[in-house]
């Protein structure tokens, strides 16, 4: 579903990284591995065209996003890319379920009921009328979750998704994603430092400056 092929970032004093090669299966889990500053939020925005690689193609379904202007990019974030947000992205002046349900407007297929479903899978059920600033960091990381899951996107980037999560908070989002790429034939690529979340994938990779290699299972 996803062919990244011989993708490099550079910025003019140094590159990012270079050679990045990556294939994605529907309904596959896939956790990426890095250090620090290595590029691995960089990779995620230029997979979902917020950020231009210098080199290499990036394929969805087919579709070469590099070959896209940027309002083509844009229609296809739209339909097929959810996205979790390091840094959460949610909408202040809105509230918790309106920013949950705002992936379904934009898309004209607004869905109260699968709305409620999802913030009820992250535990918000009861908080949807809540505006962003009355919840903690870890729910907001929730609502972005289901935010990124509401519209059964192809493909889920997901940066750090439980970095603000207590373990078993964590434990169960990493599971509601699971169970999102079984019934939806989703794949996702999780962005992680922690070992533990990267357990729940189906492989673990790691971005060096040269590339990406496997992680061997223990």
């Amino acid at each position: 579903m996803l062919v990244i092929q011989a993708l490099s970032k550079r910025y003019p004093e140094q590159p990012v990284f270079e050679g990045v090669t990556l294939h994605l299966r529907a309904g596959e889990f896939v956790a990426l591995l890095g250090e620090s500053g290595v590029g691995k939020s960089t990779l995620l925005n230029c997979i979902a065209g917020l950020d231009e690689a210098d080199q290499g193609e990036i394929r969805l379904d087919g579709v070469n996003l590099r070959m896209l202007d940027e309002a083509a990019r844009a229609a296809l974030r739209r339909q097929a890319l959810g996205f979790v947000f390091q840094a959460f992205h949610v909408l202040p002046h809105l509230s918790v379920e309106e920013n949950v349900a705002l992936p379904l407007l934009l898309l004209g297929r607004p869905d109260a009921g699968r709305v409620g479903a999802l913030l009820a899978s992250v535990g918000l059920g009861d908080m949807g009328q809540r505006a962003p600033a009355q919840l903690s960091g870890g729910q907001l990381q929730r609502v972005a979750l289901a935010r990124a899951l509401v519209h059964r996107p192809r493909l889920i980037l997901a940066d750090e998704p439980t970095g603000n999560l207590d373990p078993s908070t964590a434990e169960r989002m990493l599971e509601l994603l699971r169970l999102q790429l079984q019934a939806e034939g989703s794949a996702c690529l999780l962005v992680t430092h922690s070992v533990q979340a990267a357990r729940h994938a189906d492989r673990v990779l790691r971005l060096t400056p040269g590339g990406i290699e496997p992680v061997p299972a223990h």
